[in-house]
């Protein structure tokens, strides 16, 4: 029997390069969003809007029906605030969507789904945070507070989960070609032509979505509650 992967925003950007890397390891993908519909046919597609736990809900449900089991979570939707605002400016309205897309609801998907895994004796769960978790950027501060959240969320679903022998882990992204950050390309072309990380290229879902892979396989099942940065040496500190 395949083992069932739920990639949440794997229709487009990272999401998609880590449902294409897991479906190539021969899992049964299934990937949610919040478009109607889904062209991409190798995967089962449900339309779900993390942040609302109705809607969270049907979609187990639905996954229920279908495959009878889940055997990894990856939770990689979220979202960029609307309008790049300095601190001193931002908005609450914001802040709040942001936390309740990026933060709130992966972390009560999680709850349920973690419910469902122990019932099942099995699991993996992998969380796709930023480098923004620990890299302050002061005109984005609620989605650097949204992601620094989620790393949080690893360590506690680690802390719980560990008894079940059920893994969870976070993938840390750095600067991704996506759609995402289209709109900063120019910007991150000359950062990273002037050194910002120490491999001179834009990251590329295909590369998250290896890094996620190797942990839905089991590559390293004694190293739960542990990041796994794809950011190419950007964060390393130099002087």
């Amino acid at each position: 029997m395949k083992r069932v992967a739920l990639v949440t925003g794997g229709s487009r950007g990272i999401g998609l390069g880590i449902a294409q890397a897991l479906l190539k390891d021969g899992f049964e993908v299934a990937i949610c969003g919040v478009r109607p519909t889904c062209d991409i046919k190798e995967f089962f597609y449900y339309q779900c809007d993390v942040s609302d736990a109705g809607a969270r809900a049907k979609m187990l449900a639905a996954l229920r029906q279908r495959f009878g089991r889940l055997d990894v979570l990856v939770n990689n939707a979220g979202i960029a605030p609307k309008v790049r605002a300095d601190i001193l400016d931002a908005t609450e309205e914001s802040f709040a969507e942001l936390i309740r897309t990026n933060l709130q609801g992966p972390y009560f998907l999680t709850q349920a789904v973690a419910k469902w895994m122990i019932a099942q004796k099995s699991g993996c769960i992998i969380n796709v945070s930023s480098i923004s978790a620990s890299v302050a950027s002061v005109n984005r501060g609620d989605y650097c507070i949204s992601k620094a959240g989620v790393a949080m969320a690893t360590q506690l679903w680690a802390a719980r989960l560990g008894e079940f022998n059920i893994p969870v882990y976070e993938v840390r992204p750095g600067v991704i070609k996506t759609d995402m950050t289209s709109v900063v390309t120019e910007k991150y072309d000359k950062l990273l032509a002037g050194g910002l990380a120490l491999q001179a290229r834009w990251g590329l879902p295909e590369d998250v979505g290896r890094a996620v892979a190797s942990l839905a396989r089991g590559d390293f099942l004694y190293s739960t509650g542990q990041v796994v940065l794809v950011d190419g040496g950007l964060t390393v500190q130099r002087l």
